[in-house]
């Protein structure tokens, strides 16, 4: 009777301890996914891609923003008129936000790619580094005193993106 005891016991034991999960061999990657993973490491690469990202969807903002604005003298307007108008502020909208967001999503991607190749690091240092020089560039125009503004509030609202999407 002790040895069915005994044998109860280990099958009890042998029952609740689980299996180990089964070990699956290392996968290499494939010539081709190298030869991608070279091509996106490519600081032009990612900067174009981003400059033509960004210029989507700045199109696309455009385009549903300047549906949205109403003409002043609506009531004096025709349905045709009006059709006119907005297709005319949708094209005008759209194209400028298109080249605005084009060039943001460039510069962004060009600074950040550079400082991380640089510093052979991936971290927030980067973005920071990356949305000061953006924001300096984009309002460089209008002075220095402009040019720092622009680059301490791209850089703050780049850490709260950073932040917010957690890719660190």
């Amino acid at each position: 009777m002790s040895r069915t005891n005994s044998d109860n016991e280990a099958n009890k034991t042998a029952i609740e301890t689980p299996a180990p999960p089964p070990v699956e061999p290392i996968r290499l990657p494939t010539i081709e996914e190298v030869r991608g993973q070279d091509i996106w490491n490519n600081c032009g690469v990612r900067s174009v891609v981003s400059g033509v990202m960004g210029g989507g969807l700045g199109l696309f903002m455009g385009l549903f923003l300047g549906a949205l604005d109403n003409p002043i003298m609506q009531d004096q307007m025709t349905g045709r008129q009006q059709f006119v108008y907005t297709a005319k502020q949708m094209g005008s909208r759209s194209w400028g936000s298109c080249k605005a967001f084009a060039v943001m999503g460039l510069i962004f991607s060009a600074a950040e790619c550079v400082v991380e190749k640089a510093r052979a690091k991936h971290d927030m240092g980067n973005t920071v580094v990356a949305g000061c020089v953006t924001g300096g560039a984009l309002s460089a125009k209008a002075g220095p005193q402009a040019a720092c503004v622009g680059c301490a509030g791209f850089a703050a609202f780049s850490v709260l993106i950073e932040k917010f999407l957690e890719r660190h």
